[in-house]
């Protein structure tokens, strides 16, 4: 794992109370499936370590550190506050990610972890340099924007995946990345990468066997509250469509900076009071009406009784 940066101060960490609270686009239908993924290739015991190539202020890479295993190897390459290489690179960094720095990464994640991932800091191109090829299992793809980029961060990838890896990239269909969404289907139509499933942001493949996963995946959607689903078939073969915008975020990770629970004055946490035992309800007092009232109200006409009562007040009031 990597060192803290030196000049993190306990004074200037950010201290998120948990994930909402740190910057990012991660949304509900996409921690769904990274837990879905990373816990059923926990289950089935699929070797593999874990990489993120683009990691902004930590949201996903927090999420993602969740579900490390014993003896896993999590690494995150992102440029930081590194200066880019090429002028469209400059420009773009510049315009999305002027706040962006290795500090809040790390301060973010040691919210939730006890230490951070093998951290990489340049340019995603150089990542092959400290991941062994075949090694990975999931691989969360999210540097640039731009296609002549996110297509060697494909192509890079699919050596470094184990062969029943998965592989996430973010802003395929997003209106101002139309780079990645090309890199995106040109991987799918001209280096046999395979979908599976798409969701608003993330499109999620391999290039292995997708129809275990697909299989298992519309199992464990199907009846799930929450997260609507469909199978379209994409240049002849399946794939699956989501979203999840009436679902409940996943319960982990929990940061160490959460609230604690409401406590006592001597600070220990107050016990939950019994319930007092509900008053038995008292029966309603009702007004005796006089002979005279019930028989206006029973017999006559309601102008006529409304007449009376108006009278009888009028006189009981003088």
């Amino acid at each position: 794992m990597t060192a803290p940066s030196a000049d993190l101060s306990a004074e200037q960490l950010p201290r998120p109370a948990r994930l909402a609270d740190v910057k990012g686009w991660f949304f509900t239908a996409d921690q769904l499936l990274f837990d879905w993924f990373l816990a059923r290739q926990k289950d089935r015991s699929e070797p593999g370590d874990l990489l993120e190539l683009g990691a902004y202020l930590g949201k996903s890479a927090i999420f993602m550190g969740a579900r490390l295993r014993p003896g896993d190897r999590f690494t995150v390459c992102d440029l930081f506050d590194s200066p880019a290489e090429d002028a469209s690179n400059v420009k773009e960094m510049a315009k999305s990610y002027a706040t962006l720095t290795r500090r809040a990464f790390e301060a973010n994640y040691l919210s939730f972890h006890d230490e951070l991932p093998e951290i990489v800091q340049g340019l995603s191109s150089v990542v092959a340099d400290h991941v062994e090829p075949g090694s990975c299992r999931f691989a969360h793809i999210d540097a640039s924007h731009l296609y002549e980029h996110v297509h060697g961060d494909i192509v890079t990838v699919r050596d470094l995946l184990t062969p029943q890896g998965i592989v996430v990239l973010d802003d395929f269909r997003a209106e101002h990345c139309p780079g990645v969404a090309a890199a995106t289907w040109q991987a799918v139509t001209g280096l046999a990468l395979r979908p599976i499933c798409i969701t608003p942001t993330k499109f999620y493949g391999t290039w292995g066997d997708p129809a275990p996963v697909q299989a298992a995946l519309l199992a464990w959607l199907t009846g799930r509250e929450g997260v609507w689903h469909e199978v379209q078939e994409v240049n002849g073969a399946p794939l699956i469509r989501l979203s999840a915008k009436s679902a409940k975020e996943p319960a982990h990770p929990v940061s160490r900076h959460r609230k604690p629970a409401q406590q006592s004055g001597t600070g220990a946490a107050a016990a939950p009071r019994a319930a007092a035992p509900a008053a038995a309800p008292r029966p309603a007092v009702r007004a005796r009406r006089s002979p005279a009232r019930r028989i206006a109200v029973n017999v006559l006409p309601p102008f006529i009784t409304k007449a009376v009562v108006a009278a009888r007040r009028r006189s009981a009031s003088r």
